[in-house]
């Protein structure tokens, strides 16, 4: 790879790079990835050709990691593969019709109901003076709109979904959207039914942490093993004092499974037990009911097959007589 151009003419010029970059994509870029974006944002310019293991040794980083980043970028849009090469796409153009595009599936009547509503217009002010500093880009209110019409939250639970995420160092759209859809699917609408979801939340993070240190598991839970955590203290509605008690059955098992702990309770729910004091006695019955010897078992199921046997004759007995 070559650059031609001389040193007064390198240092006096300049390569801007649109402001909705840095709104838009920057966020959710790693830092390699915009390194050889803007090197290649760079390089466009000067319409240079560039091989990626030149590339590689200008900016100092693995083969895979310039693949990585510019599958990436291409995923995105922000690079269009051709027969030969790439070409950089025009970001502002890309956002523009980001823009176009969402409004024409908007009738009038709607959109006339959107600017009439003075609470949702409010609520879009807070979100951008609040997480983009008075700066956010364009794209970002037609987005706002369809979810406020997709999830049917109120102004004031939009409000919060941005802290949320912005408070995670996750204000980007795929995480957003992700939070969003697990408020509603826990029929989140209101700022109430927001404030009962959290306090959910933490009773069922209190339980798990209170089964991570019993099971003195140093790991965090698993996605699947946190469903299960969920089904017993939210659909089962058990708390500790009765998912303790089938901890405690694996005592005896090695590496004990949350598989295993599931039919225990499972049984438990299905034979409507609520309360530790019903587990108990029910336990205590069955350790204490009399136990069936192998040689019991073998004796009973000779004398059923017997039985088998003499009542089969005595029907061919009948029927003959």
């Amino acid at each position: 790879m070559k650059l031609e151009q001389n040193d007064a003419s390198l240092i006096l010029s300049q390569t801007p790079i649109p402001d909705v970059f840095f709104t838009e994509y920057l966020s959710q870029a790693t830092g390699n990835a915009i390194k050889v974006y803007m090197y290649l944002f760079f390089l466009s310019k000067y319409h240079k050709d560039v091989k990626i293991n030149d590339l590689s040794k200008k900016l100092e980083l693995p083969l895979k990691t310039i693949q990585d980043a510019i599958k990436y970028w291409e995923g995105i849009g922000l690079l269009i593969r051709k027969n030969q090469g790439f070409i950089v796409a025009n970001i502002q153009e890309i956002e523009l019709n980001k823009i176009y595009k969402p409004k024409i599936t908007i009738s009038a009547e709607n959109m006339k109901a959107i600017s009439e509503n003075k609470n949702r217009a409010k609520a879009i002010e807070t979100i951008n003076n609040e997480f983009f500093q008075g700066i956010m880009s364009p794209s970002w209110y037609g987005d706002i709109d369809l979810w406020f019409k997709k999830y049917a939250f109120d102004e004031e639970v939009m409000i919060a979904l941005f802290r949320y995420c912005f408070n995670n160092s996750a204000l980007h759209r795929n995480y957003i959207t992700t939070v969003a859809d697990a408020w509603y699917k826990n029929n989140v609408k209101t700022f109430v039914d927001l404030d009962e979801y959290f306090q959910k939340e933490e009773q069922i993070k209190t339980v798990e942490h209170a089964i991570r240190k019993k099971l003195r598991l140093s790991r965090n839970l698993s996605m699947f093993e946190e469903a299960f955590v969920e089904k017993w203290n939210i659909t089962y509605g058990y708390e500790m004092d009765i998912i303790d008690l089938a901890l405690k059955k694996t005592t005896s098992k090695y590496n004990p499974s949350f598989e295993y702990l599931d039919s225990l309770l499972t049984d438990w729910h299905k034979k409507n037990f609520t309360k530790p004091e019903q587990i108990i006695n029910y336990m205590n019955a069955q350790k204490n009911a009399p136990k069936i010897s192998e040689n019991d078992k073998k004796v009973s199921n000779a004398n059923f097959k017997q039985r088998e046997y003499n009542n089969l004759n005595n029907f061919y007995v009948n029927v003959n007589a």
